[in-house]
């Protein structure tokens, strides 16, 4: 069993999906073929990732048809610009092999270029028109950056995608997508960056998620993607582990009080894990995509 989730303009998408971020090309074929044996429909990947053509590797080798899976990956802010995006989906889909997206998403909102971006997003919306993407959207967008594209663009963004964990759950970035019929989907889900950056504390270390966590006979783990499934978020949990993978998809057997889900919100410390979204630009992340 699995849950889904609707979109904004109707095209329905795994509530739970795996994600490929610092994944080493050379492991990512292995990686997502685990997945996809265990059960996962929805893989989550980005140019910025180098391991698109991993990704492809997988869901040809799956025997899987392709209307079984759910496709998303990002566009770099290298890749901005309406042409440079046009081109920036053709990369993507030759990486991975495949003809359509079923989500395209920008990246990074880059404030101090935001005409790019604008730009960028008006290539989504062509896409979209033309049906090579069946949904777009954005990542990293933080509300004054969504207001600002709605002022500028026609399409709303189907998902956005924000790191969102127990110990940084942006109550205000949820109800600002929320408010525009927005789906938020969850980076780091289960709090990784908390202990990826070093900052002294794990969510999966945490009293009330492992206390909560005993109560049900599962791992924190599976307790926070099961919070946020609950309170209605996509989540796109990592790992290179088999265990593990399968472990993060073990969630749809048991269910959160509603106490017990106002005691994880209740976790949250407003310090965000990643970095700010506002620094990242072309000067700092000068990486390029390859054609190949």
């Amino acid at each position: 069993m699995t849950e889904t989730l609707t979109l904004n303009n109707g095209i329905t998408m795994p509530a739970l999906g795996y994600g490929v971020y610092q994944t080493p090309p050379d492991e990512t074929a292995a990686a997502v073929a685990s997945a996809l044996r265990i059960g996962y429909r929805l893989i989550d990947t980005a140019g910025a990732y180098l391991n698109e053509r991993g990704v492809g590797e997988a869901i040809r080798s799956s025997g899987l048809d392709r209307s079984e899976l759910f496709i998303e990956t990002k566009v770099w802010i290298s890749d901005y610009g309406y042409d440079e995006t046009l081109h920036a989906f053709e990369k993507s889909t030759r990486k991975l092999g495949i003809d359509q997206l079923d989500l395209l998403i920008l990246h990074q909102p880059m404030p101090k270029r935001f005409d790019a971006t604008v730009q960028a997003y008006r290539a989504l919306e062509t896409l979209l028109a033309e049906g090579r993407v069946r949904a777009i959207g954005v990542s990293n967008f933080m509300p004054d950056h969504l207001a600002a594209l709605l002022e500028q663009t026609t399409v709303v963004p189907a998902v956005n995608q924000v790191e969102v964990h127990p110990y940084f759950s942006q109550p205000e970035v949820q109800a600002a997508n929320a408010s525009h019929g927005v789906l938020t989907q969850a980076w780091s889900p289960i709090g990784g960056i908390t202990f990826y950056r070093g900052t002294g504390h794990s969510t999966l270390d945490d009293d009330v998620i492992g206390g909560i966590a005993v109560n049900h006979g599962k791992t924190p783990a599976q307790v926070m993607l099961r919070w946020h499934l609950q309170r209605g978020r996509s989540a796109i949990p990592k790992s290179v582990h088999e265990h593990r993978i399968a472990e993060n998809f073990d969630v749809f057997d048991f269910e959160l009080a509603g106490a017990e889900l106002e005691a994880i919100d209740r976790l949250d410390t407003g310090v965000r894990g990643g970095p700010d979204p506002a620094d990242i630009t072309t000067d700092v992340f000068k990486l390029a995509i390859p054609e190949e």
